[in-house]
């Protein structure tokens, strides 16, 4: 006589089902364990009078593949990974100028590009690894960010998951085991909505003075000089512009003589007979558009005042030489006399200051250096920079390769030394030989602040459309000009109805290792089988074999009633 109770046939039938579910989700988790996520950062998208430029899409959901694909294979729905390392330029303005269709473009970058890497140790050998890489990364930049690309083009970085990821991927290629729906392989999604325009993008101009000291009696105006930096940035990928020399390296410098003279005037022995005026500009990539709004919002009177201006671009990667731009020709008396001063004080520090003349052409719109908006208003100014010629638009203002990595805190040093004792000179009529910021003094120049507001800057993305009214960076930098002059005053303005930007710079990407059709089919046929020898056994076990057997019989046939 048997033993099982009424209800064990329904806790056996129970737990036998639950076999499927278990297996299905141990064939899910497996798959799961396969997936990644990495930061990617989009190419800039943009538009110029309407004309549309960068990438023009967000999403991504596709298989991806290598440069060891085929031949000739059809990567219209697939995202093709290149790593510097292995770009071939050509390959790439191939695909742009024969309008190739792509699923996506992935370009991974090395780590030394990377602003939130922190320092890295280089070696000698690393040097000229890194010169090819930052010269390739350039002219990539400039091919991606003034082509029109239909698909979505991202930006990573070098990762164990991801190289893992790509190590993989070319192994298959290379045994022409692409990524397909039929094959299986990795796909690349990227959940994005469509990028939306920047209604309205904001500049902002911050200003601070030092005020000099009027002998009594005196009711004419002081003479002003004008020390001037641009702040903000563009690059082909906006969530990763910090340009740490375009032009962080000049904001630093600006900061740091404007914490000098402060020294200076706050005592009213040594307080000169001119006043200081220090602007922190945006709108620099775009014609300094917001220098230009800066300047039309001074009076008649203050224009007129200004003695001259010197503006600061990119003088943190120069080596034996920087370059004084001007627009007024050399001959010019004030331009004469700045550059006297400035060549003098370079020879006693042991540097060398070159004069070049740019003459301003006003049918032109572009606006090459920051100090033609000065220019155009008849203010005498000129540019100090590390580069000895004027950047075509959108280059050298903050792109991938300007990293804190690549900048030097000495070359930041001599520029504020140059830059302060000039100054010096011209306000106090200094002979030469007279250093008033000695290394060993108390106006020496202090490389712990220049040390501390560069790798703010370079951790820092600034382009101007992404930047808010009260943005962090913003509010630090007019709370740290407030600390070293007076009278500090900050102007909204919107920026050039010509330029237009999206949304959507930074995303998450999923990686997902995928299944091959006939490993779904060979899965839903075992699973399959399961369900129909279990099916069969809890027949044969509650009601007997005979029942089974039943089920699987032709009835008989029902014979018609005749009458």
């Amino acid at each position: 006589m048997s033993s099982r109770k009424p209800g064990d046939s329904d806790v056996l039938s129970s737990l036998y089902s639950m076999i499927p579910l278990l297996f299905l989700l141990l064939a899910c988790v497996e798959l799961s364990d396969a997936a990644a996520a990495v930061d990617v950062y989009r190419l800039v998208q943009y538009d110029i009078s309407g004309v549309p430029f960068g990438s023009r899409l967000a999403a991504l959901n596709h298989h991806a593949a290598s440069l060891h694909s085929s031949a000739g294979a059809d990567l219209s729905r697939s995202v093709l990974i290149i790593p510097l390392r292995e770009l071939n330029i050509s390959l790439v303005k191939e695909y742009i100028s024969q309008k190739k269709t792509l699923g996506g473009l992935l370009l991974l970058l090395p780590q030394m590009f990377n602003f939130e890497s922190g320092d890295m140790a280089v070696t000698k050998d690393d040097i000229h690894e890194m010169e090819r890489l930052k010269n390739l990364l350039v002219e990539l930049e400039e091919l991606l960010i003034h082509a029109n690309i239909p698909y979505p083009v991202y930006f990573a970085f070098e990762h164990d998951d991801i190289e893992a990821v790509l190590a993989d991927i070319q192994r298959n290629d290379v045994n022409g085991q692409a990524a397909t729906p039929t094959n299986g392989g990795y796909k690349f999604v990227v959940s994005a909505p469509e990028p939306k325009k920047l209604a309205s993008p904001i500049m902002t101009n911050i200003q601070g003075w030092l005020p000099g000291l009027k002998p009594d009696g005196d009711t004419n105006q002081l003479p002003t000089i004008a020390i001037v930096a641009s702040y903000d940035t563009f690059g082909a990928a906006p969530a990763l512009s910090v340009g740490s020399d375009s032009n962080g390296s000049g904001v630093v410098a600006l900061l740091e003589i404007a914490r000098l003279f402060s020294l200076l005037y706050s005592n009213p022995k040594t307080r000169g007979k001119y006043n200081l005026l220090f602007g922190l500009t945006s709108g620099g990539p775009y014609n300094y558009n917001g220098t230009h709004k800066w300047l039309r919002s001074f009076d008649q009177r203050l224009r007129e005042t200004i003695d001259y201006a010197i503006c600061l671009n990119s003088i943190g990667s120069w080596d034996d030489k920087l370059w004084l731009h001007v627009s007024k020709p050399p001959q010019n008396a004030y331009v004469k006399q700045i550059y006297e001063r400035f060549s003098g004080v370079a020879g006693e520090l042991g540097l060398k200051v070159e004069l070049k003349h740019k003459k301003i052409n006003i049918s032109n719109p572009r606006i090459a250096w920051e100090h033609e908006q000065f220019s155009r208003l008849r203010v005498t100014a000129a540019t100090l920079s590390g580069l000895s010629s004027a950047p075509e638009l959108f280059q050298r203002t903050g792109s991938l390769s300007d990293s804190g990595n690549l900048v030097s805190e000495d070359a930041i040093r001599r520029s504020i030394k140059l830059v302060a004792q000039s100054f010096a000179r011209h306000i106090y009529d200094q002979q030469e030989d007279m250093p008033v910021f000695a290394d060993d003094s108390s106006l020496a120049v202090d490389l712990s602040y220049v040390r501390l507001w560069l790798d703010l800057l370079s951790r820092t993305p600034r382009v101007a459309p992404f930047l808010t009214k009260n943005d962090p960076l913003v509010a630090a930098l007019k709370k740290e000009l407030a600390e070293h002059t007076h009278e500090v005053n900050v102007q909204h303005e919107l920026l050039d109805g010509l330029f237009t930007f999206y949304d959507s710079t930074k995303a998450k990407l999923n990686i997902y290792q995928v299944a091959s059709v006939t490993f779904d089919l060979l899965l839903l046929l075992a699973v399959g089988s399961y369900l129909i020898v279990l099916f069969s056994f809890l027949v044969i076990t509650t009601r007997g074999l005979d029942d089974l057997i039943s089920i699987f019989r032709r009835p008989p046939p029902r014979k018609s009633k005749t009458g």
